[in-house]
């Protein structure tokens, strides 16, 4: 059972945004290609970004996506509710056996386990902007990763 990578994703495209700012629109297919995953999703990325006010898009030549907020003041709890709408955590889509010991209680337990959860995901993400995560990525240098062929030539 995969988490959703959406979330992630949002981040990455704002941060490429926020770095291009001066340089005009971005298009999907740059975007996706940065992500590394395909424009479709990168557009119905920036689709929830663009309703939450997040970025503004244009069709066309010369088009493509922009923030329309300053890094600093794009709080990740905002990026993560337009880009996951719903909760993180959820129960088993059908109700546990009510005779068993167990399934009895499990699900009153797992939402006040989960509502807690969700609570303190949301306040964490509250405590960073963008700005955050651009100046973050800006202390650490990125890794050089070497091709595959560098390393088998290095082995030999």
């Amino acid at each position: 059972m995969a988490s959703s990578c959406r979330f992630a994703f949002a981040v990455h495209v704002l941060a490429v945004l926020a770095l291009k700012r001066e340089s005009g629109g971005v298009c999907s297919h740059m975007l996706a290609g940065s992500v590394n995953t395909n424009p479709v999703i990168i557009r119905r990325l920036l689709t929830r970004l663009r309703h939450a006010g997040l970025v503004t898009t244009q069709k066309g030549s010369g088009g493509g996506a922009t923030l329309s907020v300053a890094p600093e003041k794009i709080a990740l709890d905002v990026v993560y509710r337009a880009i996951e709408p719903g909760e993180s955590f959820a129960q088993h889509p059908h109700q546990p056996n009510q005779r068993c010991p167990v399934g009895a209680g499990i699900e009153r337990v797992l939402d006040e386990v989960f509502a807690s959860a969700q609570s303190a995901l949301e306040t964490e993400l509250s405590r960073r902007t963008l700005a955050d995560v651009l100046a973050a990525m800006d202390e650490v240098p990125p890794l050089r990763r070497k091709s595959p062929r560098a390393r088998s030539r290095k082995a030999a």
